[in-house]
């Protein structure tokens, strides 16, 4: 992969301005809510909300945000209900695209979604039109931008934690699982002490488009743009090869 990082992006989002950060912090506390509403509020028993939890600290929310955030979904609230949709599509060229919402007002992010495929060269499909070119798996990042780490240890590390796959990139590692050892795997490396750029479950393109034109590149750097400052939007997967 010489020249790019596959995972750049993860950085990327890391050092985003506070108010981006924000946002990302608000998205990652609405799982929770939702997982808590759902489930409980201790994590040992819900296993979604033990996840969120992990990508909250993944994402350098603070733990009293999380236990406020956890308290105040046990405590009703603020009544708002959330309904969890997910739009699938394709971006300039067809490349594959993935938009997992949490709503209030389904209408509302419906329109908006369609609004921002249209205008950016794409177009919304149904159910499954390009999901099925897509493995869900665990996704572990390590980060390793200090370069301590070797590639031999943490490879062993995560086979022996149940990882069914390990990729190499710059300055990190993408760790892979099956959606149910996910927890298992992460945790076990959290024990040896590795920090984590991202840890969540994630759609993982089966194949990856290369976009050849300026414009195109363009449109698709604005689409997800559009959907990322959404705040109905809480995932967005897609086969682009930035």
């Amino acid at each position: 992969m010489a020249g790019h990082s596959k995972w750049k992006n993860i950085r990327e989002r890391k050092g985003k301005s506070d108010a981006q950060r924000g946002k990302i912090f608000t998205k990652i506390s609405r799982e929770m809510s939702v997982a808590v509403k759902e489930g409980g509020s201790d994590p040992d028993s819900n296993a979604r909300l033990r996840e969120a939890i992990a990508k909250a600290r993944a994402a350098n929310v603070p733990n009293d945000n999380i236990k406020r955030t956890i308290e105040k979904a046990a405590g009703g609230g603020d009544g708002t209900t959330y309904e969890e949709n997910t739009y699938e599509g394709y971006g300039p060229a067809g490349v594959a695209v993935i938009v997992e919402t949490m709503t209030d007002n389904k209408n509302r992010t419906a329109s908006d979604i369609r609004l921002y495929f249209d205008k950016y060269g794409g177009n919304l499909g149904t159910a499954g039109c390009v999901s099925w070119s897509f493995d869900k798996k665990g996704l572990i990042v390590v980060d390793n931008e200090a370069g301590k780490l070797t590639e031999e240890t943490v490879l062993l590390d995560a086979l022996e934690a149940g990882a069914i796959d390990f990729e190499p990139d710059e300055g990190m590692f993408a760790v892979y699982t099956g959606p149910e050892q996910f927890g298992t795997v992460r945790i076990a490396l959290e024990e040896k002490g590795y920090t984590f750029l991202s840890a969540e479950i994630a759609m993982i393109p089966q194949n990856h488009i290369k976009l050849e034109t300026e414009e195109d590149i363009k449109k698709m750097e604005k689409l997800l743009s559009m959907l990322e400052d959404s705040d109905d939007v809480q995932n967005i997967w897609h086969n682009w090869e930035e």
